[in-house]
């Protein structure tokens, strides 16, 4: 997927005047988070649970070279192989290789969003593949010609009007030109067209949740039942996943999947939780003739050696997408890239390069929500401040910020002219309020009052209010 993430702040701007989209992201906002909520209180063990598997995380990625050439054994020894790529270009070449010698014609793929990374829908599309997605909302977006605008729901963005209209358009050739007024209306006519390509399809890719190395076992999750169809039914079953999927045992696996319905969609546990080892036995009674793994390391292995390591334990569960404001302000594709969203600012950076991801690590409040609700625990928004730190170390923010910065930061190491400045400044801004509670115009402020209305300061300062609550506990 080519980036557009240096565009942000355009793309947030369409993004705020487009009222279909805006209606969609209010529909949408809350409902995970709502669901998070509950599912969270319903689980008292919740907290130990994330403990536990940032432990587990910790330790893999402390061991992780051993774990996957563990992982890569256990495979080989279930009658599978596996590919190692560098980079993204390898590992599309590696896809387009096993495609070839598959003589793969029609390929069907589950939702991967290491799939999405590499570009690798692009790569066998150009190979002249038919390649159809199966997930609802990945088959939605593909007939769209749009990305994700979520990890975990690519078409959140879309109206059901919106839908429909896609189907008409696409799905005429089929004979299918009946009114789609409902949602189970449009799924079960996109059940419809996709059986047939589950049916007829020569080679599946999918992604992977996790990476079992006790057993060289995949663990996929959906909520649709595509992946298990997608790796079951055609004769080859590729799966691309990233390196640090991996975790040592099944017992693992399992608390780190209990963490990772819960975080994403509320859910005590995804609809089709499903493991799957290498190609077909002589006693099954489905699965693949043939069973590859592409490990894709695409800059991970770098990470693991500086400072932005721990967002090696993100599991793509979606959780600080649900509750970023940036993100339900502005949606998915603001970001211009694969991974939007506070997970976004930070990896796009990293695998784009600072310089052609610029925008990312500012779109943010750093309000911590996304720490909050992580399930394993990282620290977002210091490492969102963490590529600020270099933007600024290499002169890659406006000269007016950079000024700006250092202009703030003569007066906070003078503590008296900053409580002057700070009251001359509340002072005036009362004043353009005028009464309202908020303002829409200060002067050098335009582009970020451009989204939002800035509220009127308190009465009283922070550090008035300070002082005033220490005499109050004297007392």
């Amino acid at each position: 997927m080519e980036s557009h993430s240096h565009e942000f702040k355009r793309n947030a701007a369409r993004a705020l005047a487009n009222a279909t989209l805006q209606g969609a992201l209010r529909n949408a906002r809350g409902r995970f988070v709502g669901h998070r909520r509950e599912a969270v209180a319903a689980l008292p063990e919740f907290e130990a649970l994330r403990r536990a598997a940032r432990e587990i995380k910790e330790h893999t990625l402390n061991h992780l070279d051993s774990y996957l050439e563990h992982f890569e054994q256990q495979v080989l020894a279930s009658g599978g192989q596996v590919h190692w790529a560098g980079d993204a270009a390898q590992a599309r070449q590696i896809v387009l290789e096993l495609c070839r010698n598959a003589d793969a014609k029609r390929i069907t793929k589950g939702k991967s969003m290491v799939g999405e990374e590499i570009g690798l829908n692009e790569a066998l599309e150009g190979a002249a593949l038919d390649v159809i997605e199966t997930d609802l909302g990945e088959y939605i977006i593909q007939l769209a010609g749009e990305p994700p605008s979520h990890i975990i729901a690519p078409a959140v963005h879309k109206t059901r009007g919106e839908i429909a209209e896609l189907f008409r358009a696409h799905h005429r050739i089929y004979g299918l030109t009946g009114e789609l007024d409902s949602v189970q209306a449009i799924v079960d006519e996109a059940r419809t067209v996709l059986r047939q390509k589950f049916l007829s399809a020569d080679l599946g890719i999918t992604g992977a949740n996790l990476l079992i190395a006790e057993t060289g076992s995949i663990a996929l999750v959906t909520n649709e039942g595509n992946g298990d169809l997608t790796a079951t039914l055609p004769r080859v079953h590729v799966v691309v996943a990233s390196i640090e999927k991996v975790v040592p045992t099944l017992e693992d696996a399992a608390v780190i999947l209990r963490l990772l319905a819960r975080s994403a969609t509320g859910q005590e546990i995804t609809a089709y939780t499903s493991f799957y080892t290498g190609p077909r036995r002589d006693s099954d009674l489905d699965g693949p003739q043939e069973f590859h793994v592409v490990l894709v390391d695409n800059g991970r292995s770098e990470w693991l050696g500086n400072e932005y390591r721990e967002m090696l334990r993100c599991i793509r569960c979606g959780a600080c997408l649900n509750h970023c404001p940036v993100y339900n302000t502005v949606g998915g594709h603001a970001y211009g890239w694969v991974y939007p969203g506070p997970m976004g600012s930070v990896l796009s950076p990293l695998m784009l390069g600072l310089p052609q991801a610029a925008d990312l690590p500012n779109a943010s409040t750093l309000c911590g929500r996304c720490e909050q609700v992580c399930p394993m625990s990282i620290p977002l928004p210091r490492l969102l401040r963490a590529h600020r730190r270099r933007q600024f170390k290499h002169g890659l923010t406006a000269a007016r910020e950079r000024w700006a910065l250092r202009t703030w930061g003569f007066f906070a190491q003078r503590p008296r002219l900053y409580r002057l400045l700070v009251g001359m400044s509340r002072t005036a801004l009362r004043v353009l309020a005028g009464g309202r509670g908020s303002l829409r115009r200060v002067p050098l402020a335009g582009a970020w009052l451009a989204g939002r209305d800035l509220p009127a300061p308190a009465d009283a300062s922070f550090i008035q209010q300070w002082r005033q609550h220490r005499r109050s506990d004297r007392t």
